[in-house]
């Protein structure tokens, strides 16, 4: 099934448009956004706009186009974070058969995927293969377009340093026929040396009318949880906070929402209920589930300061602004390997001590 298609940033579109019609498109880009935003579907819209044949492209309808909505483009090279190859010596021909297989799964889905987990990763000989292809030429269009999503997730290898220096001199000086396009949800995390050698894109978080338009197909509906329940679906943008994709796990949306507010009234309750929240939390194998909570928790604190603020609270609206920083604190600490009960009783206890 082909790819949903993309809604939202006709602002950047238009600029990127723009560029492609001057000539002044750079040839290796980095978007760069919030998680879920929409980066790497722009990404492969872009890569389908530059290889359509059509006189008004992205038509959506000649061979490129449906390749390219499909996933099955030859010139248009999808790589995102997989687990590791376990072979020591790995056949470049495996690489390429592991992402037609990964893209595949994804297009089956028509685009929609959750976040690649810690496990894995964008190995040496993924840079290998690009590198191989970069210098090839074009399949069935005039060029060839790399998108590579999430790359700070690109694993260096110190005894591979040939195939690192490659893969940076081709993100410097990539062939005429060649565009590169990054994404990142986390650019400090990217090597200097790739950062230096890319032209970076803020793609913004979506308004609150393109979140709902997403959520109203079907699939994406399904995939986000929000079924047809009107309740539901608005539940689901406001934990979306402008990035749908993020809304693209296995977690009950609804019960985290619950989780979130529980977490919040025990802060206010005192330290008591607070001790008693902190330690419902699951263990270590529940860490992606106590981590969708406390992005639901952002989000519910950023409401409160926006209400206080409006009703001339402005007490509350300082607290309920303070609270997003701490829990922001205690996201960073639930990226380590800690225990998530001690990581709630001392958020809690921060939040409390607020009146958050």
């Amino acid at each position: 099934m082909p790819f949903l298609p993309l809604i939202g940033h006709q602002a950047l579109r238009a600029r990127l448009e723009d560029q492609i019609q001057r000539g002044a498109l750079p040839a290796s880009l980095l978007f760069h956004g919030a998680p879920g935003v929409g980066k790497q579907r722009l990404a492969l819209w872009l890569g389908q706009r530059l290889l359509c044949s059509n006189d008004t492209p992205p038509c959506g309808e000649c061979q490129h186009c449906r390749y390219a909505l499909e996933g099955v483009h030859p010139d248009l090279r999808w790589y995102f974070p997989l687990p590791r190859l376990k072979d020591s010596d790995v056949a470049l021909e495996d690489v390429a058969h592991e992402y037609a297989e990964a893209i595949a799964e994804r297009a089956s889905a028509q685009g929609l995927y959750a976040r690649a987990d810690g496990s894995q990763g964008i190995f040496v000989y993924v840079a290998r293969l690009i590198v191989r292809q970069a210098v090839s030429t074009p399949a069935m269009a005039l060029r060839k377009v790399f998108v590579v999503g999430d790359a700070e997730r690109m694993v260096p290898q110190p005894s591979s340093q040939e195939a690192a220096n490659a893969f940076l001199k081709l993100l410097e000086e990539p062939p005429a026929d060649t565009t590169i396009i990054l994404t990142s949800s986390e650019p400090g995390a990217l090597l200097p040396t790739i950062r230096s050698r890319v032209v970076s894109v803020r793609v913004a978080p979506l308004p609150e009318a393109d979140v709902r338009a997403f959520l109203s197909q079907p699939a994406a509906a399904e995939a986000a949880g929000g079924r047809d329940e009107n309740a539901a679906v608005d539940d689901l943008v406001r934990l979306a906070h402008g990035a749908p994709g993020a809304l693209l796990s296995s977690a009950d949306h609804g019960v985290v929402l619950q989780r979130a507010r529980a977490m919040l009234d025990a802060a206010r309750a005192g330290r008591e209920q607070s001790l008693r929240a902190a330690f419902t939390q699951g263990g270590s194998k529940a860490r992606g589930a106590f981590s969708d909570v406390l992005d639901a928790m952002t989000v519910l604190l950023h409401e409160r300061a926006r209400d206080a603020a409006r009703s001339g609270d402005h007490s509350r609206a300082t607290a309920s602004a303070r609270g997003v920083a701490f829990v922001e604190d205690a996201k960073r600490s639930a990226e380590g390997n800690v225990i998530p009960q001690l990581v709630t009783a001392h958020l809690l206890r921060r939040l409390s001590e607020i009146g958050a």
